[in-house]
């Protein structure tokens, strides 16, 4: 604790007479010449609704887009640090974007879907609250998810359209609860669905639609960026494929990469193979 209130101390100092490289600040008045990392800055009353925030130097309000990070964990687990190894990557590769990594409310007891899509909507709300004490452009928005973070961001950014959110990008998500439920790849997919949506599909088929991604594809949704494994045995490929199908029939700019040999998720080559895409689908599509 004494460590983390020196780093606080010494922060505010540098802002002052200079800049804070990398400083430690909830500070309103951010120096937008230093880059910053905000730790668990609260974007809802809930212990859970909580983000970190990860500023770039020389940030404006025209010039710096924001990625949006929702973790993965069958919407019942997992934690925004899972992604805490990728930040640096992403800022060496791209920048001049602000990344927002965030925690939301899991499925448990009373808290089930919708709660994880309405955290994701206050987060957005949150970041273009700040957005002038940030000097970010939130015009300019990217959501990115894995698994069952890539379920919310789909989701999101579909049911919800928004000329802000310029891509969405999809590792390996869930995007029909009806067809996962209807024809499961596994006989335990139908039991977990009924234990997030809280009630079987016969008696709420609607509650199954209504939080599944390709229910709201249209021809404004955002270009999609999907990622899949060809032998991932927790969300089936075809998901991914039916996605891009839907995609391809409303004329959304999409990409669709499967790794043949690769599970739930993958590292090494295809990783950076992957994060290379990622880039250069940013690169045309958020302008």
């Amino acid at each position: 604790m004494k460590a983390l209130l020196t780093s606080f101390t010494l922060c505010f100092l540098m802002i002052v007479l200079y800049s804070c490289q990398d400083g430690k600040s909830t500070r309103p008045d951010l120096n937008n010449m230093a880059a910053y990392t905000l730790n668990d800055i609260a974007y809802g009353v809930d212990s859970q609704q909580r983000m970190d925030v990860y500023l770039p130097a020389g940030r404006s309000r025209n010039a710096t887009p924001a990625m949006i990070l929702i973790h993965g964990g069958g919407w019942t687990g997992g934690n925004k640090a899972d992604f805490a190894g990728y930040i640096e990557a992403f800022r060496k590769r791209m920048p001049h974007y602000a990344f927002v990594n965030i925690n939301y409310r899991l499925v448990n007891g009373d808290i089930l879907l919708p709660a994880q899509e309405e955290d994701v909507r206050l987060s957005i709300d949150f970041l273009r609250k700040q957005a002038e004490i940030y000097d970010i452009n939130t015009n300019q928005l990217v959501l990115l998810g894995a698994s069952a973070g890539a379920h919310l961001a789909l989701l999101h950014a579909y049911k919800h359209p928004d000329p802000g959110i310029r891509a969405v990008v999809d590792f390996f998500g869930p995007t029909d609860l009806v067809r996962m439920h209807e024809q499961p790849w596994h006989p335990l997919v139908p039991l977990a669905l009924q234990m997030i949506i809280g009630a079987r599909y016969q008696s709420a088929p609607a509650a199954y639609r209504n939080a599944s991604p390709v229910t709201f594809v249209t021809a404004k949704s955002p270009a999609t960026l999907i990622f899949h494994g060809g032998r991932d045995n927790v969300v089936e490929p075809s998901q991914s494929r039916l996605l891009a199908d839907s995609l391809t029939a409303a004329g959304v700019p999409h990409r669709l990469l499967i790794y043949p040999a690769e599970r739930h998720g993958w590292y090494g080559k295809n990783l950076n193979k992957s994060f290379d895409t990622l880039q250069a689908f940013l690169e045309q599509h958020v302008q």
